[in-house]
């Protein structure tokens, strides 16, 4: 099993120090102009920075290798680090919410823009987007849910700037107050819909979600020769990230060293297709065939959940 943990925290501490610099651009220009769609803007950078240290430390705990008191590995401490980054995108976004009301029914400055402060907003999205791409490339090359999420974030960033900058444009040259307090809402559902998708992405992992259709895992399983009847098949995890299977097996064999090759050779079909894999397999006698392809409770659990 790879480890990449130390790839994934050189990315982490790069994007951490771009986004810092994202942040101070930011809240100096923000600070400029009075604007309150970038100070809504710089809020949501502080959730990046935010995010990347949370984001180190939740990788450090990662390990994919197991130990004593966690056999199964450490992988879902990148899922609840992403959850720790949808929590931090629902407090901005209800941040720039609850100013944007205030400002609308209570106006109390106006905004001032120049060009050199657009030519210096043009950098950070620059840099937001150089980021962004990073990230995702990254976490796609070495399979961390913790960067594609982190890179999920950091594009939300992208659309916020664009739209801030526009409104600010429009300052610029028509004088349209009303434009940087508009504007803020849509910033608010950008920063809301980048947190859903966080959580839609990783709550599957979490709650143990079947991973892979279970006809597919018995096609590939009734294919390997000396397999008799495949059934009660489970499987959680997320595939390209870990996958854990278990089932229950029938084999044309009467002794246990026919029986081990059989078993190997199933193992081996199903890592070609959904790597990286740990199976489960008990091996059963031909009496207990079984039409049940998924996962069936037994006579037992069902009588105790009708009562």
């Amino acid at each position: 099993m790879i480890d990449n943990r130390a790839t994934v925290q050189k990315v982490l501490i790069i994007t951490l120090v771009l986004n810092l610099v994202v942040l101070l651009l930011k809240a100096f220009v923000g600070f400029l102009t009075g604007s309150l769609s970038l100070f809504a803007d710089a809020l949501h950078s502080v959730t990046d920075s935010a995010n990347n240290i949370l984001g180190l430390l939740t990788n450090r705990l990662s390990s994919p290798e197991p130990d004593r008191n966690h056999p199964y590995g450490h992988h879902k401490f990148e899922a609840v680090g992403a959850l720790g980054i949808a929590a931090f995108l629902g407090i901005a976004c209800f941040e720039i919410v609850q100013t944007a009301i205030a400002r609308f029914f209570s106006p109390s400055s106006t905004v001032t823009i120049s060009g050199s402060e657009l030519w210096l907003l043009l950098i950070v999205l620059g840099v937001n987007i150089f980021v962004a791409f990073y990230e995702r490339h990254v976490g796609r090359s070495v399979s961390s849910p913790l960067l594609l999420a982190d890179a999920h974030h950091t594009m939300s960033d992208v659309w916020v700037t664009i739209s801030v900058l526009a409104g600010l444009i429009g300052i610029w040259i028509l004088d349209y107050q009303w434009l940087d307090v508009v504007l803020a809402f849509p910033v608010a559902f950008m920063v809301f819909w980048s947190g859903w998708s966080v959580v839609r992405e990783n709550l599957p992992w979490l709650v143990d979600e079947m991973a892979i259709a279970p006809e597919a895992i018995h096609a590939i399983v009734m294919q390997v020769p000396g397999v008799l009847n495949c059934h009660d098949i489970a499987s959680r995890g997320i595939v390209g990230r870990q996958i854990f299977i278990e089932m229950h097996l029938i084999v044309a064999a009467t002794d246990v060293e026919t029986a081990h090759q059989i078993t190997e050779a199933v193992e081996e079909r199903l890592e070609e297709q959904y790597s990286p894999v740990r199976l489960n397999i008990h091996i059963e006698p031909p009496r207990y065939q079984s039409d049940h392809v998924s996962y069936a409770p037994s006579p037992s659990e069902q009588s105790a959940s009708s009562s």
